[in-house]
């Protein structure tokens, strides 16, 4: 039971009003491959929703790149080099949009 409005966890209404977390409002997107045996990682950052919208992010993210990924600590991962089809998603979904790292 939620100590906030006393409903079951999965119904809860005070987890559903939760805000978001902040950032400067810049999505930066990059290429990893750091523990990962040389594999390359597509990782989303600085995305300002809530945890199960950006699962659904996440999720378009992945389809549209025809390959998986994760959704981990605020984080969107896709598996493989795909910085550049991210960035152009994320822009023409209205997000401000940089690409970090070299």
């Amino acid at each position: 039971m939620c100590p906030g409005c006393r409903r079951p966890l999965r119904e809860c209404a005070c987890a559903a009003q939760q805000a978001a977390p902040r950032g400067d409002g810049i999505v930066r997107v990059s290429r990893e491959t750091s523990g990962r045996r040389g594999k390359g990682v597509t990782v989303v950052r600085g995305v300002p929703l809530a945890a199960a919208e950006l699962v659904e992010l996440g999720k378009r993210l992945k389809t549209a790149c025809g390959s998986g990924g994760t959704v981990k600590d605020g984080t969107i991962e896709v598996q493989g080099e795909h910085v550049e089809r991210v960035i152009a998603l994320l822009a023409a979904e209205g997000w401000k949009v940089k690409r970090a790292g070299g």
